[in-house]
């Protein structure tokens, strides 16, 4: 056994390692859990395009565009709920809405697409 101090982000950790060696060695380490598979990349935006992402989990209360409408820098676009707040997600630009990837009621998590305005 061998102790090693090291640390992470400021904060000193001390770890013992045990070398493993001879038969113990070639027995198979138990499998690493599987990560999560990705979520599907969103659809390309077009040149030009703004894609408003979710800034955090949480629940669609209300939309208040549909795709072909015009919005201005500031306008709210929907009301997302998270953690027992609504939190209004207002357009970043001028421009018209050219999807809306979420429906009323669905759960969203951090990143994922909302809308996209042209």
């Amino acid at each position: 056994m061998k102790k090693y101090r090291v640390n992470v982000n400021g904060t000193d950790y001390e770890i013992t390692l045990e070398e493993v060696t001879g038969a113990e060695a070639s027995k198979p380490a138990a499998p690493a859990p599987q990560a999560a598979p990705a979520p599907a990349a969103a659809p390309a935006a077009s040149a030009g395009s703004e894609q408003v992402v979710s800034p955090m989990p949480g629940n669609i209360l209300n939309i208040n565009v549909k795709v072909g409408d015009t919005v201005k820098k500031g306008q709210v676009l929907l009301i997302l709920e998270a953690m027992k707040m609504e939190n209004e997600i207002m357009a970043p630009k001028d421009g018209t809405v050219t999807a809306v990837n979420v429906q009323k009621g669905s759960t969203v998590e951090s990143g994922a697409l909302l809308v996209t305005i042209g």
